[in-house]
């Protein structure tokens, strides 16, 4: 049984989703990187990336991380600070129940789970499975954030079936419980619409891909989170080849750099 400090950060979670404030989370992949988001003001809790975690280890992104290893990872990103964090966790690595419980234990109190595009019924059943873990493990506010991968298994669908078939799952997975539900794609103001009629307000979370709507008409059309998985850690790494690129050149470090360690 999971310790009541767990339990009240999920509710804390849980309800920063539930806010009409659009919660933001910039993923992060290892304690330093954590560290800085989290000591950053406005920052409410903080999210893992798979690809980014995995990619730190040298492994490419699709479940080739060992799970331990993972959840060793997001463990000690939890242990770095006392805001709620939020894990991606793939698939489950072929037992999402177990990773999920597994992921508790370590004080994480939700995550993202895809379902792959598998057969709607296997998907529905994963996540009750995740939801029963949770509740076993005193954790009944656990924010399951449900994704589908309708956009993004097959790039070449055209949007609108690929629209109405992540409709079918989001609201099938709000149906199972989950508290939110996750389409990473590309969407315009009518796509996003449509998501949350479908599973109503405050339950939708996006990816912030550049085209999308913007973060102020996001919170007006009901979405509850947006984050930005590998991108940040994209964006640290662009940083780092400019500064190699700078040095090459003759200079140094940028006037602007701050001394965050």
């Amino acid at each position: 049984m999971t310790d009541s400090s767990t339990a009240s950060r999920a509710s804390r979670l849980l309800q920063l989703h539930r806010d009409p404030k659009l919660l933001t989370v910039v993923n992060v992949w290892d304690v330093i990187s954590a560290t800085v988001v989290a000591d950053v003001e406005g920052t409410e809790a903080l999210a893992t990336a798979s690809h980014s975690i995995a990619a730190s280890y040298g492994y490419e992104d699709g479940e080739n991380i060992p799970v331990e290893l993972m959840i060793e990872a997001v463990g000690r990103i939890v242990a770095a600070t006392d805001l709620p964090v939020t894990a991606d966790l793939e698939g489950g690595y072929g037992d999402p129940a177990e990773t999920v419980r597994k992921a508790i234990g370590v004080g994480v109190v939700g995550c993202n789970l895809e379902d792959q595009l598998r057969p709607l019924d296997e998907a529905v059943r994963n996540v009750e499975a995740v939801l029963k873990a949770a509740e076993a493990e005193g954790v009944p506010d656990f924010v399951l954030n449900a994704r589908t991968d309708a956009f993004v298994k097959d790039r070449s669908r055209d949007p609108q079936e690929a629209l109405a078939d992540a409709v079918e799952r989001v609201k099938a997975f709000t149906a199972a419980g989950a508290p939110t539900v996750f389409v990473p794609a590309k969407l315009d103001e009518r796509m996003v619409e449509t998501l949350v009629e479908a599973v109503g307000p405050q339950h939708l979370t996006l990816i912030g891909i550049p085209g999308n709507p913007s973060l102020a008409r996001l919170e007006e059309l009901g979405v509850a989170r947006v984050s930005w998985g590998p991108m940040s850690q994209n964006v640290a790494l662009t940083a780092l080849q400019e500064l190699v690129e700078e040095v090459h050149r003759g200079g140094g470090v940028p006037s602007t750099m701050r001394m965050l360690n």
